[in-house]
């Protein structure tokens, strides 16, 4: 298979161009130091003819960067980018990609990021000298390897420096290649602190944009509640009545998951931290220069610290691990940065709008799945959900009680309270408060605060056998608060909001307002988002084990075998049962029915969760659903162990659509439900339904899923409108594009099928994008006024929807993407040896990022593997192929009118547009050299070999499509610019890791596949550190490429 004479094929290189200051970064090519370097060639050039065919094996002998990427202003204009600023070069040349301007003439402020130029050379210094000091073998192969990574980036038509970086990975050592890769990953993890820095820098930057005398507390920018409702009240789109009532009724859920795609460790994650901090505080302006020498030592003694970490995860993490590291973000960010957003924004609406949100109201909200979902995951079992719960509430508590002691000691005022607080506060039978009445109430509801700790800790200690670790935090604040033994422990929100707000009213009508907002507000407004409960769990559990379940009670009762009713059948009996009061069985008989062990397990989950308190749970989440019986079999389950409409302890069932057939027919299984009166009335008129994005990804390819996602929500939406039932839908994204992932939340909100949003948006957050979105105080708020300005406008938006014509041309995009991926994936008995040799998938079960195993069934192929490592294998060769498969096939057009129509569509509507964007995005990170240097060391077979050229021949067919439907001279899209930093500071690091991961997986699948018993003391030892080293480098490359899953 050969590439067509045009096309020569390179490494990528990035320059980034800002299009927002506080979004994204424009790279100084001419920085200080080493970044000098980093100076980009830019030539006008034109491919010569000279290579008349160049086969993709033979892809390292030609890198040429021919091409520099434009980026127009999002949704204008007539269809190519021609005029735009340059963004970057890319590694093929095209006839349709001609040269764009140079550089030097495309306006750019070279000063703009001379700061973070400033802050990698400070880091880059410290490392090298620590480096040096410590280990000066590793020190010069390292500034040996980097060198080879800069002048790959500034020698674009040198083929020598890979080739020389594949030769030196070939002479390294075990020992020396764990030295080297540790280095490039501690410093790309720099790279990646300095640059959240940055972004607080320009936040900053641009927050005194408007003048010192600006009061407004959020920025005036597109994506900010600011920038909206100046927008919507410029534009005529709105009243400020109707965007205050917005606001008071939208709601946006947060869904944090253990999805294991955050490599990092927890512990090294807070050092990276602690560098971005110290990088603030030298920008201080007050900062003299002993304190600005104290700093840079303590970066100097992070760094050192890091160096001396272990950054390899030993053992998997535990289901109670990971809800931890969840939680963790929680009490070090968000309990600050929701009452910090939510003040901003309420003044912003003061200021704006002219009215003040109510205290006890919030537009965000969040939840977690971290302890409950059991998905294809044996380790989360009943006892496990139960303790995470438990812990859950202890952090609320403990929080909880340091804030009351605070404002215990801000509210000592001794006279003047409301004839309601008074009512309140002499209803408390002891007190040694007589006249600080506030100070009265607020005692009492400590007291009942750490009776509930206590119990907590108490029913821990049962669960765990480690009683004193769980008191840990209380004792003393036990020791100073006597009489809590006396009292009722307090276990719903109500009961400590309610006398919040009274004491707050009280302040307000006595003449103490500036006092009530204060610290009692703050709390308030945590108590509002985040409850007693801390984190409201999901639960979640594949369709099939309730039908086992059910299946094992119907063979126990004598009414035969549930599994194999029809439909109807089903639906019959379950409609029935859930009418009948009585339960299936008794519940203290399940041991003695002679239930399988999963069985079992499935109906102690339910157990389980009716024990707990009602604020405690959120959705009982049913995956891989497909129909209306899946829904209410739930609804049985929980009716059986007590959990019912009547009581209040239901949880809402959410089915959860991930494939292509599930999603065709989601709307029909909504029908059916909405259709049987009795459910109808158990939701009281609500439905959500859950969106699965990276399992329908994976099953049909990115395009054919995304017109499966649009159609099925747009046709779930009018049947719950015909129904008169309120919809949300659940979004279950991930990190990366080929999982559903949006760098830029604002426009992947405002691209949503028209009236499938309405003011409700439930979506999910993992693994490294938790730490990117919520890692800070600052980067958290920008992230809640980000979701929250999105929502808010999507609600006035005037929608394009697609015409007639469009929705025919998208059909058959789909059914040809589909159908292109499928064959691929499916059908190509080469694809699944060759993925499994070119890529390190098997190698990432010793990541143990996870305490969920990489496969639904653990002898399963592709089908089987999950979503998150299918992507994951797929962006550390840098080929990225589950985004884009597929997409040629779609975007291919028979007839000029085809293509006429797609670029009609790329110009009006936003939804395509997004889409096709994405995808561009996802190639400009695709390198075709470091994937082919893969297979040439790693994939054995011929026909592999000729496969991995094939796709690759893809990958250049579907860069082509793109450039014709978006008449561009790039392709990599609008989204280039919200890729953090550029790959000009990226990729001198990321380029060798990639070489040097691809010889030492080499090595260890060859001893792998000797007999153990054969290998020396010195060849088991060898082997050790080499898989130290594979998991070193996948750590790596997932921070320098910025996701992983």
């Amino acid at each position: 298979m050969t590439c067509p004479s045009n096309r020569r094929i390179g490494v990528f290189a990035l320059v980034i161009l800002a299009i927002q200051p506080w979004d994204s970064l424009v790279v100084d090519a001419a920085g200080e130091g080493w970044f000098q370097k980093l100076q980009l060639s830019w030539k006008n050039r034109v491919d010569d003819g000279a290579s008349s065919a160049i086969t993709a094996a033979a892809a390292l002998t030609y890198l040429d960067h021919a091409n520099a990427i434009f980026l127009p202003p999002y949704g204008g204009g007539s269809g190519g980018r021609d005029g735009g600023r340059v963004l970057a070069q890319d590694e093929e040349e095209t006839l349709s990609m001609k040269v764009a301007e140079p550089l030097a003439s495309a306006g750019v402020d070279p000063s703009r990021d001379e700061p973070l130029m400033g802050d990698l050379n400070l880091l880059s210094q410290m490392l090298s000298d620590l480096v040096n000091h410590e280990d000066h073998a590793a020190h010069d192969l390292y500034e040996h390897f980097r060198q080879l990574g800069l002048e790959r980036a500034q020698a674009i038509d040198n083929a020598k420096p890979l080739q020389q970086m594949v030769a030196s990975a070939e002479r390294l050592t075990a020992k020396e290649a764990v030295g080297v890769v540790r280095i490039f990953s501690i410093m790309l993890n720099l790279v990646n602190a300095a640059e959240v820095h940055h972004r607080f820098r320009n936040l900053r930057k641009y927050a005194l944009a408007d003048g010192n005398d600006s009061e407004d507390p959020l920025p005036n920018i597109e994506d900010s509640i600011r920038g909206t409702i100046n927008a919507l009240l410029r534009s005529n789109g709105a009243t400020p009545e109707q965007i205050f009532n917005q606001l008071l009724k939208q709601k946006v859920e947060i869904v944090l998951t253990a999805h294991p795609t955050q490599v990092q460790r927890k512990s090294l994650l807070k050092k990276y931290r602690e560098v971005t901090e110290n990088l603030n505080l030298l920008e201080r302006s007050d900062l003299d220069g002993y304190g600005r020498a104290e700093t840079k030592k303590t970066l100097q003694r992070v760094i050192n610290s890091i160096w001396g970490a272990d950054e390899i995860r030993r053992q998997k993490p535990t289901p109670q691990q990971e809800a931890a590291a969840g939680s963790a973000i929680v009490e070090s960010v968000l309990w600050d940065a929701v009452p910090g957003y939510l003040r901003k924004l309420n003044e912003q609406c003061r200021m704006s709008l002219g009215k003040s949100l109510p205290i006890d109201r919030s537009p965000i909200h969040f939840a977690s799945w971290i302890g409950g979902d059991r998905d294809g995951n044996p380790n989360v079992t009943p006892l496990v959900t139960e303790e995470v719960a438990l812990q859950q509430r202890l952090r609320a508590a403990r929080l909880l009680i340091r804030d009351l002691y605070s404002l215990q000691a801000d509210l000592a005022i001794s006279s003047r309270f409301s004839p309601e607080l008074e009512a309140l506060a002499f209803s408390i039978p002891e007190s040694r408060h007589y006249t600080e009445l506030y100070r009265r109430v607020i005692g009492h509801l400590l007291q009942r605060l750490i009776k509930a700790a206590r119990q907590y800790e108490a029913q821990i200690a049962k669960l765990t056998s480690n009683a004193a670790e769980q008191t840990t935090g209380v004792e003393e604040i036990m020791m100073m608060d006597h009489g809590w033994q006396n009292v009722e422990p307090m276990y719903e929100t109500e009961e400590l909001l309610r006398p919040l707000l009274i004491i707050h009213d009280s302040l307000v009508q006595t003449g103490f307002e500036l006092v009530a907002d204060g610290l009692l507000v703050d709390i308030i407004r945590r108590l509002t988002v985040f409850g007693l409960s801390f984190l409201r769990l999901d639960i979640r559990e594949e369709s099939t084990r309730h039908t086992m379940a059910l299946d094992a009670i119907t063979k126990y009762l004598g009414l035969g075998s549930y599994e194999e009713w029809s439909e109807d059948a089903r639906l019959s009996w379950l409609v029935s049962e859930l009418a009948n009061r009585r339960p299936l069985i008794r519940i203290d008989s399940i041991a003695d029915c002679g239930f399988e062990p999963d069985v079992v397990k499935t109906l102690e989950t339910f157990h389980t969760a009716s024990k707990l308190h009602r604020s405690d749970l959120g959705a009982y989440v049913i995956s891989q659903a497909q129909t209306a019986s899946d829904v209410l079999a739930v609804m049985l389950l929980q009716k059986q162990f007590g959990m019912t409409p009547e009581n209040g302890k239901m949880m809402r069932v959410v089915p959860l659509f991930e494939t292509l057939a599930d999603l065709t027919n989601a709307p029909d299984v909504l029908n059916t439900l909405f259709s049987i009166s009795s459910y109808k009335g158990a939701v009281n008129g609500k439905q959500e339904v859950m969106v699965g994005y990276s399992d329908s990804a994976k099953d049909a390819g990115r395009l054919a899923a995304c017109w499966a996602q649009y159609n099925s929500q747009e046709l779930m939406a009018q049947c719950a409108a015909s129904h008169d039932i309120e919809l949300t839908f659940f979004h279950g994204k991930g990190g990366t594009v080929g999982r559903g992932g949006n760098p830029s939340v604002y426009r992947a909100i405002m691209s949503h099928p028209p009236a499938t949003i309405n003011g409700r948006f439930r979506v999910t957050e993992q693994g490294e994008m938790i730490t990117q979105n919520f890692g800070a105080t600052s980067i958290a708020e920008r992230t809640l006024d980000t979701y929250t300005a999105a929502v808010c406008r999507e609600a006035f938006a005037k929608h394009v929807n697609p015409s007639p014509e469009w929705r025919e041309q998208m059909a058959k995009i789909s059914e040809r993407s589909c159908a292109g991926y499928r064959h691929l994936v499916r059908e190509e008995p080469r694809f699944v040896p060759y993925f499994r040799q070119a890529t390190p998938e098997v190698e990432l079960g010793s990541l143990n990022i996870g305490s969920r195993p990489a496969k639904r069934k653990p002898k399963g192929g592709i089908e089987s593997l999950r979503a998150i490592p299918w992507t994951f294998a797929w962006a550390q060769t840098r080929m990225h192929l589950s985004a884009w498969l597929g997409v040629s096939d779609g975007l291919k057009h028979p007839d000029e009118n085809e293509l006429k129509i797609m670029r009609d569509m790329y110009k009006q509507w936003p939804w395509f547009r997004e889409t096709i964007d994405l995808i561009c995005m996802i190639l400009s990170k695709t390198d075709f050299s470091i994937s082919a240097n893969y297979d040439n060391k790693l994939v054995d077979g011929k026909d592999e070999r000729i496969l991995g050229n094939e796709v690759r021949e893809k990958l250049v067919q579907t860069r082509q499509a793109v450039l014709d439907v978006t008449e561009s001279k790039d392709y990599a899209g609008s989204h280039v610019a919200l890729m953090r930093a550029s790959a000009g500071i990226r990729h001198p690091y990321v380029d060798p890791v990639n070489v040097i991961q691809a010889e030492i997986l080499k090595r260890v699948r060859a001893l792998d596949a000797r007999d153990e018993n054969d290998l020396t003391a010195e060849e088991l030892e060898e082997l050790e550190t080499l898989r130290d080293a594979v998991v070193i480098s996948v750590n790596a490359i997932a921070q320098g490429m910025r996701n992983s899953g």
